[in-house]
């Protein structure tokens, strides 16, 4: 019988359970709104739902549901967040570069961090770099705190992200990869 140092046997059952592996998307609340209108008999509550989805691997969207239920407007929004997943550019576990995301009146900051400072962010922030499987991230909410606004903004400032080959092929650069090896970015 096979053992490993720590004593026990491996166990050739257990699979990876990130949701990366499995291929499927995560979904997270950002935030739920109740709202209540005033009629005749009492008041009235509705809910809007936000929603962040993305599948660890560098895809990640966001979506907003509305119903008079909770659980009705969470599943209207991740119906959305899903069909509004798209691709960002990530380096490993952090992001290429510096950016500044805007949408509307919130502004965010994402900065590159080293491997093991962990996702340095709050809210929807939060919500976003780890849906997009952002491991290491330093960010900064700089203007409104609206959380669709922000989720929104955060999702514009990945978009904009650029690897340093994208950038070298569409300016047709020759560039020398971390191994001393040529490349023609244009090929």
């Amino acid at each position: 019988m096979a053992q490993t140092t720590s004593g026990r046997r491996p166990d050739s059952r257990r699979q990876d359970r990130t949701p990366a592996a499995r291929g499927d998307t995560t979904e997270k609340v950002v935030f739920i709104n109740r709202c209540a209108k005033v009629v005749k008999g009492g008041r009235r509550f509705s809910f809007s739902a936000l929603i962040v989805a993305g599948d660890h691997d560098g895809k990640v969207g966001c979506g907003f549901g509305k119903a008079n239920e909770v659980s009705e407007a969470i599943r209207k929004a991740s119906e959305a967040a899903r069909k509004a997943m798209k691709k960002v550019s990530l380096r490993e576990n952090t992001i290429p570069h510096e950016v500044i995301g805007e949408y509307d009146g919130a502004r965010v900051l994402l900065r590159p961090a080293s491997p093991g400072t962990g996702v340095i962010a709050g809210g929807g922030v939060r919500a976003v770099a780890e849906a997009a499987g952002i491991r290491d991230v330093l960010a900064k909410s700089l203007g409104s705190s609206n959380h669709a606004n922000v989720v929104k903004a955060t999702i514009a400032a990945l978009r904009s992200l650029r690897r340093r080959d994208e950038i070298f092929k569409v300016r047709g650069i020759h560039f020398a990869d971390g191994k001393g090896n040529q490349h023609d970015a244009s090929s």
